[in-house]
């Protein structure tokens, strides 16, 4: 009997830091429950772009072309509604492997002459984490099933 707990406990730890076919429907569900409609995205896209900013100033430099300078602004918010839209699409086919590669080869070459760092996408991952986690509350977002599903994301995008 203990070992069958000790395997369980295992298997628990193990399925806990993939982002498998579980986690990735978690991830999907909670996606949606956050990122809402209407004028709740715009909201919710201010609220991660503030964290990024917040946590890496300089990272406005790179948002030159779309008023980094100024969150508020059309430019920036429209900006903020594209990425988004294309972590939407991310999301939406994390269930899809074969059309989630191609989507993460189509970004990975809109943003590989950006020169975004691992760094960079780190602190954008932990900025949606924490957009998702304020919309859907503590006790049931899934730290674990989103690190693990976003690192598949933002690998793809940086061509790994």
């Amino acid at each position: 009997m203990k070992s069958l707990i000790a395997f369980m406990c295992l298997l628990a730890v193990a399925f806990a830091s993939e982002c498998g076919p579980l986690q990735r429907l978690k991830v999907k569900r909670q996606w949606a429950e956050a990122y809402g409609s209407g004028n709740g995205r715009e909201e919710f896209g201010h609220f991660i772009w503030a964290n990024v900013f917040k946590v890496a100033p300089s990272a406005r430099d790179m948002f030159k072309r779309v008023r980094g300078d100024n969150i508020y602004t059309p430019a920036f918010r429209a900006h903020a509604t594209r990425v988004l839209g294309g972590l939407d699409m991310c999301v939406a086919l994390l269930d899809d492997e074969s059309v989630l590669n191609t989507q993460l080869a189509h970004l990975a070459s809109q943003h590989s002459s950006r020169g975004v760092s691992a760094e960079q996408y780190n602190v954008v991952e932990h900025a949606v984490m924490m957009g998702v986690e304020h919309e859907i509350g503590q006790n049931v977002f899934d730290k674990d099933a989103w690190q693990a599903c976003l690192d598949v994301i933002t690998s793809g995008i940086q061509g790994n």
